[in-house]
C-alpha cells in the first residue's frame, strides 16, 4: 500500500457522504482530510462528478497548496483549505458545499441566529457570515484570500475554530471543519439543517426572538460540557 492510500480512502469516503446527505449537486462541493504528521491533505479533484470518483483520484497536496501526488487537478478551493490547515493546527478535515439553505444565508450576508435548541446543541453563538472580501483581495489570489476571509472573520468575532466549526462566506457558501472527517461532514449536515430551520422560523414569524441565554447554555453544556449526558 502506498504512503497516501489510507488518506486518499478517508477523503474519498468523506466526499461520497455529501451527495448521500443531499449537500451537493453535480460537483458543487469538496472534502479534504489532513495528515498532520506528513503535513499534507487529500482533496477531491476538480470537476469530477461524484458518481465517477474513485479513491485513487484523490489528490495529495501540502499545506502550501503544492500538489505532491495525483494526476488530476485538485479542487479549485484547494488554496482555501491549505490556508486553514496552515493557520489552524487543530483541524483535521474541511468541508465546503453549496447546500441550499446555508448558501442562501451566505448570499443574504446574514448570520444565522440561535433560534432553537438544535442550534444550541452545537453552538452557543450565531453562525457568522464573513463579509465579502474587498476588491484588492478579489483581484489577488482569490482562493488563498478566501482562507483569510474566514480567519479574519473569526478574529474579529473573537471566535476560535475549536469552539465553532462552521462559517458562511458572504455571497459564496458554507465551510465547516472538524478534528476528523466524520465530524467535519457531520457539521456540514448540521449547518444545513440549522439554516433551513432558521429560514422557516423567520418565514413563519419574522419577529421571532433568539433563544434566551440560559437555554443556549443548558443545551450546549449538556452535550459538550464537563458533565455532558445528552445523546439522542
Amino acid at each position: 500500500m502506498g504512503k497516501f492510500e489510507e488518506l486518499k480512502k478517508a477523503a474519498y469516503d468523506a466526499n461520497m457522504q455529501l451527495p448521500e446527505l443531499g449537500l451537493v449537486l453535480f460537483t458543487f462541493g469538496n472534502v479534504s482530510v489532513a495528515d498532520r504528521d506528513l503535513q499534507v491533505f487529500a482533496i477531491k479533484p476538480s470537476g469530477v462528478p461524484y458518481k465517477d470518483l474513485t479513491p485513487e483520484q484523490m489528490v495529495i497536496v501540502d499545506f502550501d497548496a503544492n500538489t505532491i501526488e495525483g494526476s488530476l487537478r485538485p479542487s479549485s478551493d484547494t488554496k482555501t483549505h491549505a490556508v486553514l490547515y496552515k493557520e489552524w493546527n487543530s483541524i483535521g478535515s474541511i468541508v465546503h458545499t453549496h447546500s441550499t439553505y446555508a448558501t442562501a444565508w451566505a448570499q443574504s450576508l446574514q448570520d444565522i441566529p440561535v433560534y432553537g435548541t438544535t442550534h444550541a446543541d452545537h453552538a452557543t453563538v450565531p453562525v457568522p457570515c464573513a463579509p465579502p472580501m474587498d476588491d484588492e483581495m478579489i483581484k489577488g489570489d482569490y482562493e488563498h484570500e478566501t482562507g483569510y476571509q474566514i480567519i479574519n472573520c473569526f478574529k474579529e468575532r473573537n471566535l476560535s475554530p475549536g469552539e465553532l466549526e462552521m462559517i458562511l462566506v458572504g455571497n459564496h457558501a458554507p465551510f465547516t471543519w472538524g478534528a476528523t472527517a466524520h465530524k467535519a461532514v457531520y457539521n456540514a449536515a448540521v449547518l444545513e439543517e440549522v439554516a433551513k430551520m432558521a429560514f422557516l422560523t423567520q418565514t413563519i414569524y419574522p419577529a421571532a426572538a433568539p433563544l434566551k441565554d440560559s437555554l443556549i447554555r443548558k443545551h450546549y453544556e449538556r452535550k459538550h460540557g464537563p458533565h455532558s449526558y445528552y445523546g439522542q
